[in-house]
């Protein structure tokens, strides 16, 4: 990203790192789209746009998530169980297992969250907060 945030490769791209605040403003436009889709669409509607609408969300959610997950020197392969936690929990917990994965979204929004990524270069690309001058 060489400091600067390119947003279409933040949701269209698993490969390299994101920091902290684009990831966030990335979470936040992702759910508000979510969560205006379901206050507009009907039930009728949602049936049948749902199969176009929710796989470009889950694939820009995972993009997001791994992105950052690189960031914290983790694998992208954990933003699967984001994901699942997400969809276990939308839009509100109501059985004993939603509790724990809402323990998982408490994690990632600690970890992906409020933890800083890795200071230097990791096997996912130098830091995005830091980029690496070319001499």
């Amino acid at each position: 990203m060489n400091g600067q945030i390119d947003w279409s490769e933040l949701f269209f791209s698993a490969a390299g790192r994101a920091p902290r605040a684009p990831s966030w403003i990335a979470a936040a436009i992702l759910v508000a789209i979510a969560a205006l889709y379901e206050a507009v669409v009907g039930p009728a509607l949602h049936w049948l746009t749902g199969w176009f609408v929710y796989p470009v969300l889950f694939y820009c959610g995972a993009c997001v998530l791994s992105k950052r997950l690189h960031d914290r020197g983790r694998s992208g392969w954990w933003a699967a169980l984001v994901l699942v936690a997400t969809v276990a929990v939308w839009p509100q917990p109501n059985s004993f297992f939603d509790f724990f994965f809402t323990l998982v979204l408490i994690w990632a929004a600690v970890e992906l969250g409020a933890m800083a990524g890795e200071a230097g270069t990791n096997r996912y690309g130098p830091n995005p907060l830091r980029p690496a001058v070319v001499a």
